[in-house]
């Protein structure tokens, strides 16, 4: 080294052989350095000898003072090293480092996106884009390196160039198109400003939505199985006593009528309930309209048609016009068909339908529009019809008492309710509704005895569940007691009850056997008929014998 000429350089240097041990260096390092230096390791005359940039740059800290050294060979046995003393390069070197460090971590954001990244500059040429755009287009990421946006949609790479619309609007733009291998894609272009607010380069967003439609599809999948298996527990809590805490559902035949009238719920056909008085024709109806979409458009109308006089039920049905009568109202009155729109008319006791009605009443299940009494126009409604009734229709048909057309339009969907009798594991838990109803009504605490209770289970119950509540509801009132027993039951009652447990115990003659039996079955006509002529043909015997024997024991018809 020409220690007089380096001497002279404003520099910091030194002179090194291959090894790295010092053999010389100049007067301005040698001040700070202040100790013995020749062929000593570089690195223990420094605190920090640190090597960056391929061993050209190395950033070196003495006595707290920074310097940054230049590397160069000068032969082949020495290696110099010139370099100056400087903070603020030191700082500079330190926020390259972090800008370097940053550069790796976007780097590295980019390239694992899931999305396709894809970087233009303001002329559209591409500057960069990562690896997911191989798996969004088929197409190596390298083929795009430089090429113009413009060229790629000539050559049918591209279907659009979202770059150039991104830069006439200076905003985000997004639009679908297939792409080069013919997948749905979602292109989401970003602008990037400079100083001046000018777009200098675009970044763009692609996203396969084959992928989400994908998820959507088995999410909408997903969702159709919950749904299912909702329903599969919703039907697995129907299968025990309750529905909804009120109806009663235990008996096989029972569940199935009730599993038949969810699945038919949303169908538009009519459907005909058959059952003797107070099974409970009218509870299905309204189970079958709260579980139909209807219930959400419409209401649940019922009618009795056994209730209301003849020459009523018509503008009851059908409503009438402004003036169609004395009487009534000038801007007429809307009927229980067109109050039923959209919702569900249920028609309870059909077969007292006077057979002129029941023509009016075809007519309207087949056109499917009213006319009002006393009008001209006809009114389109839409009404799901479910009717009831507890008599013989079939019978009525062959009577002429019904409409053979009228009956084959009702019975679409025909339900038969069997009689509480045939369900005998249904009464307890009637038992249990009812009178918990009628303790809560009336602020009472009543109880029924097992002897009570077993005689519940023997009664055949005529007046089915109807009769069952009547029957609670009377014991409970007109007895003062807190526990209910047998002896609280009304006087016909007991005379049943009498006569089983005098069958049980085998304790009377014949004969008396006989007349218990009898007086009992006279009862129970008495009380389901108007007059002796009525109970003779019933029970085929002669009227005079009937007279006789309801005077024998006592017996007053209730009409």
């Amino acid at each position: 080294m020409n220690v007089i000429v380096v001497d002279t350089l404003p520099f910091f240097c030194l002179e090194t052989s291959l090894n790295d041990e010092v053999i010389d260096m100049n007067e301005r390092l040698l001040a700070d350095m202040k100790k013995d230096f020749q062929h000593k390791p570089i690195k223990e005359l420094f605190d920090v000898w640190h090597v960056e940039r391929g061993g050209k740059l190395i950033h070196a800290r003495l006595n707290d003072d920074s310097y940054i050294f230049l590397k160069e060979q000068m032969n082949e046995n020495r290696i110099v090293y010139v370099g100056i003393r400087s903070r603020e390069l030191e700082n500079k070197n330190k926020e390259l480092q972090e800008l370097e460090l940053l550069n790796r971590h976007l780097d590295a954001v980019i390239e694992n996106s899931y999305d396709g990244i894809y970087i233009t500059n303001r002329d559209g040429v591409t500057l960069r884009t990562n690896s997911a755009i191989e798996r969004i287009t088929g197409i190596p990421k390298e083929y795009y390196i430089n090429k113009n946006v413009d060229a790629l949609v000539k050559r049918g790479i591209l279907e659009n160039s979202i770059t150039d619309k991104v830069i006439k609007k200076k905003r985000s733009v997004s639009l679908v198109q297939l792409n080069y291998s013919g997948k749905e894609t979602l292109l989401t272009g970003n602008p990037v400003f400079d100083d001046q607010g000018e777009v200098e380069s675009v970044v763009t967003n692609i996203r396969d939505l084959s992928d989400l439609n994908n998820l959507q599809t088995a999410l909408r999948q997903a969702n159709e199985l919950n749904k299912s298996y909702q329903l599969e527990i919703e039907r697995l809590k129907g299968s025990g006593p309750y529905l909804d805490g009120k109806t009663v559902v235990e008996n096989k035949r029972m569940r199935s009528i009730y599993d038949t009238a969810k699945r038919i719920a949303n169908v538009p056909a009519t459907v005909l309930i058959l059952g003797e008085t107070g099974v409970g024709k009218d509870v299905l109806a309204k189970y079958i309209f709260n579980e139909s979409e209807r219930s959400r458009t419409g209401k649940y109308i019922k009618v009795n048609c056994g209730a209301i006089p003849a020459n009523l039920l018509e503008s009851e049905l059908f409503g009438y016009a402004g003036g169609a009568f004395t009487g009534a109202n000038k801007n007429g009155k809307p009927g229980m068909f067109e109050m039923a729109d959209k919702g569900v008319l249920f028609l309870d006791e059909i077969g007292e339908m006077p057979l002129d009605l029941q023509v009016k009443l075809l007519r309207v299940i087949q056109e499917k529009e009213i006319q009002r009494v006393g009008g001209t126009s006809t009114k389109k409604i839409d009404v799901r019809l479910i009717a009831a009734t507890n008599r013989n229709l079939i019978e009525m048909v062959q009577e002429g008492k019904f409409r053979e057309d009228l009956y084959y339009r009702l019975n679409v969907i025909p339900i038969t309710i069997p009689p509480l009798r045939e369900r005998p594991e249904e009464i307890y838990s009637f038992i249990k509704i009812f009178l918990n109803d009628i303790n809560e009504k009336y602020g009472m605490k009543k109880e029924l005895d097992a002897e009570l209770t077993a005689f519940f289970y023997r009664h055949q119950w005529p007046g089915n569940i109807r009769e069952l509540s009547n029957l609670l509801e009377q014991i409970v009132l007109l007895n003062k007691e807190e526990m209910l027993k047998l002896e609280h039951l009304p006087a016909e009652y007991k005379k049943e009850e009498s006569f089983h447990t005098i069958l049980d115990d085998g304790l009377i003659t014949l004969k008396k056997a006989v007349e218990q039996a009898e007086e009992n079955v006279l009862q129970q006509a008495a009380e389901k008929y108007m007059t002796t002529y009525d109970i003779a043909k019933a029970l085929d015997t002669s009227q005079p014998t009937i007279v006789r024997k309801l005077k024998k024991y006592n017996i007053v018809l209730k009409g």
